[in-house]
């Protein structure tokens, strides 16, 4: 299986470098990777000491945020060498101040993990979330690098436990330890028989709870919001849109909205712009305006989200109509703010407890999106209610970073 597994993974290089004439996105995944060794032999030298993290994308980076600051503190000497299978979260993450060299991880296939592995000689080696390499993993375990998983999460469905997923459960003898997000993860792993794991948590907990310590304002949204309420759309897709656009158009509340597209590329910005009747302005049309005399703020650059969420008296999360599902909700629930999301939530532990909480709202569609921001628009107990478990929810879960350093520097002296 494993020599099939090889053979299918350089197909797909192959078939990505022909798909990458018509796709921008693809182009940057195939584009990315053709320096990548030439990048690790400019910055990393054969005497430096190094430590390598995995994050498939944006969110596993921010999810591992949290371990790679402990650890670059506790081992301040070593490099940290951060890798990205996606453009997602490459492209955004490229210029951290986090790690000393940041790449896309080459195609998973034994010549790659070889020089990879040759070049960065890691001492320890940090996967977060999932994403598991077979041909990394086989080299990690031959070298004898400590490798540890981050906020893993483990489902019946995956590979290691078909009949036909024996080289993928393999893989897993390359890890030193497990750090999972839940007992059924535990549990899982045990069947297969690991006992080197433990519950940790979500290192995400760690992550947006440091948010409050600092600094949030944006003068251009405190200018926008003008004391009014004012309700954030976060990380939204077409389908989100459609239903908050219509939500937008027909309302007689006193309400403003703030829309933090996914994507934002021109053409779909601008007929997001056009499909709302409200007065609205762009991020980028903003200079020169005064905002205050706006309904509706669409915001067409990245990286202020997370800011954006702290003015938010109500967060609409996007994703919850899509594959995999809802995006971040921790972020603003850190904020102690009542959040609503579509229907596709159940991936996410998180997005599930708040659920189960009755801190997030679940709509199917426009009727139940009207019902649950009416609701919370004119009910201030509801919604206060809502938002304190929600700030509540994070501040109780804290604390696996501090688990997994601790267990990293006992396995290391």
């Amino acid at each position: 299986m494993l020599f099939l597994y090889n053979l299918v993974v350089q197909f797909a290089g192959f078939l990505l470098k022909t798909i990458s004439h018509f796709s921008p996105k693809i182009k940057l995944f195939v584009d990315g990777r053709k320096a990548v060794f030439q990048i690790l032999e400019q910055k990393i030298k054969p005497t430096d000491d190094t430590i390598w993290f995995h994050a498939a994308s944006l969110g596993e980076y921010e999810q591992g945020l949290p371990v790679i600051e402990a650890i670059k503190k506790q081992f301040p000497s070593h490099k940290i060498v951060l890798t990205f299978f996606s453009p997602s979260g490459f492209e955004v993450r490229k210029s951290n101040i986090f790690a000393d060299v940041t790449v896309y991880l080459p195609l998973d296939i034994k010549k790659n993990a070889q020089q990879f592995l040759k070049l960065v000689h890691p001492d320890l080696a940090f996967f977060i979330k999932y994403e598991y390499w077979p041909n990394y993993l086989a080299e990690l375990k031959k070298l004898k690098i400590k490798t540890y998983l981050v906020s893993g999460i483990l489902r019946k469905n995956q590979l290691f436990f078909k009949w036909y997923g024996g080289f993928y459960r393999e893989a897993l003898d390359a890890f030193t330890y497990f750090f999972v997000q839940n007992e059924t993860s535990k549990k899982l792993l045990q069947q297969l028989g690991k006992t080197n794991v433990a519950v940790s948590g979500d290192t995400r907990f760690d992550r947006v709870a440091t948010i409050l310590e600092k600094d949030n304002s944006l003068n251009f949204i405190s200018d926008f919001k003008d004391n009014t309420l004012t309700i954030v759309v976060g990380s939204s897709w077409p389908k989100d849109e459609d239903l908050i656009v219509n939500f937008i158009n027909s309302n007689t509340f006193n309400v403003k909205f703030i829309i933090a597209p996914h994507n934002i590329k021109e053409e779909q910005i601008q007929n997001l712009k056009n499909s709302i009747t409200k007065k609205t302005v762009l991020f980028s049309e903003k200079e020169g305006q005064n905002l205050a005399d706006f309904d509706v703020f669409i915001i067409d650059t990245i990286g202020i989200l997370t800011k954006i969420y702290s003015y938010a008296d109500i967060a609409y999360v996007g994703g919850g109509f899509g594959n995999p599902g809802v995006h971040n909700v921790l972020e603003p629930a850190t904020f102690g703010i009542p959040i609503i999301t579509g229907p596709n939530y159940s991936h996410f532990p998180e997005a599930t407890a708040l659920v189960n909480l009755e801190s997030c709202d679940v709509v199917k569609n426009e009727k139940e999106l009207e019902e649950a921001l009416s609701n919370l628009i004119q009910n201030n107990v509801i919604r206060n209610e809502k938002g304190h478990i929600c700030s509540t929810f994070v501040q109780m879960n804290k604390g696996a970073t501090a688990m997994i350093l601790k267990h990293i520097i006992n396995d290391t002296i």
